[in-house]
């Protein structure tokens, strides 16, 4: 069997839909499967011409027999061709709804609702990477039976060490586009310059390079810009190594089809500071994490305080995030997951 994953470019960045796709596309290749990536040029979720132009030729060259899967950020950009989507077999493979996105307006969200109300009905059958994700999915009249969550698995990692050091250590990871919030977290820190912290920010910058500039210039206005890192998209190294020295991981994201980064925390033995964006509640431990309202800053705000000023408490936190993310799901078990509902979506 021969599979194309659809995505938008670049399939490079580090966010935790693309390492998702990666990682299953690895699974399907160590499994015998011939998969061609297939990377959506123009922007995306809301698609200009290059996009659904590509999308057009993505569908023309299809080879017989292939399967296609497509990226729930890619979808909207078939809306054009929808009609030649019935009887492909293409999957779809949703992290969240893209009307969740922020920076939408409430027009541009109401037609991504109305290119994934055409899209959806159309695919033979949907993988999606968290339950809360399916339940929108099913929210929006999809039948439960045509949807499967796989969410992602978890890599062993070592127990993070944190920094070691006077003060505390911060890490957030994530694209530099609104729905990660990372102006929200800019904020949150900003009301705490009487602490010692320090705060690195990984995530690509040209998804929304309006946003990312913008994100440069607050911290340059809250007087925190000497302690925060904008350090771009990582390899898998730098990065590890961040997770090594790391005392807490924080994300004011608005929306999280499950949170990736989330859990990887948990595997290392991290305590988590996150707003309630999506799956992201389902995911923390009560016991390793502090949690707040999606947009309220402020109390992330009075919530980091303690965690950041009090190194016993994190190292509490610690233990018991290390003990959770030790019972998270591995790759493989989640790759073979994934390849049974591609094989049972053929027959």
């Amino acid at each position: 069997m021969t599979l194309a994953l659809v995505v938008p470019a670049p399939f490079t960045a580090v966010s935790g839909g693309y390492a998702y796709d990666r990682r299953m596309v690895d699974g399907l290749r160590a499994r015998g499967y011939g998969v061609r990536v297939i990377e959506l040029p123009g922007r995306h979720p809301l698609p200009d011409a290059a996009a659904e132009a590509a999308a057009w030729q993505t569908l023309a060259d299809r080879e017989p027999g292939e399967t296609m899967i497509i990226d729930g950020l890619a979808l909207p950009a078939f809306a054009g061709c929808a009609e030649a989507l019935d009887g492909a077999g293409a999957i779809g493979l949703i992290h969240h709804p893209t009307p969740l996105e922020k920076g939408l307006s409430d027009a541009e969200a109401a037609l991504l609702r109305e290119k994934e109300a055409t899209l959806l009905p159309r695919l033979s059958h949907i993988i999606a990477t968290s339950g809360m994700t399916a339940r929108q999915l099913a929210a929006m009249g999809i039948a439960t039976d045509r949807i499967t969550v796989i969410e992602p698995g978890t890599e062993d990692a070592p127990r993070a060490e944190g920094s070691r050091a006077a003060g505390c250590s911060i890490l957030a990871v994530g694209a530099l586009v609104p729905r990660k919030g990372h102006d929200l977290l800019l904020r949150a820190l900003g009301r705490l310059t009487d602490l010692q912290w320090r705060l690195t920010i990984v995530g690509a910058p040209d998804r929304d390079a309006v946003h990312a500039a913008g994100l440069a210039a607050l911290a340059e206005e809250l007087g925190i810009a000497s302690r925060v890192t904008f350090a771009g998209e990582v390899d898998d190294h730098a990065l590890a190594a961040l997770w090594h020295e790391t005392d807490v991981f924080a994300l004011a994201t608005w929306h999280e089809g499950y949170g990736m980064a989330v859990a990887e925390a948990l595997k290392r033995g991290v305590p988590i500071a996150v707003t309630a964006g999506g799956a992201v509640a389902d995911l923390a431990p009560l016991e390793a994490s502090i949690v707040a309202p999606p947009g309220e800053w402020m109390t992330l705000s009075r919530a980091m305080r303690r965690i950041i000023f009090d190194g016993e408490l994190r190292r509490r936190m610690a233990d018991h995030a290390f003990a959770a993310g030790q019972a998270l799901p591995g790759w493989e078990a989640q790759a073979d997951a994934f390849v049974a509902v591609v094989a049972g979506a053929r027959r």
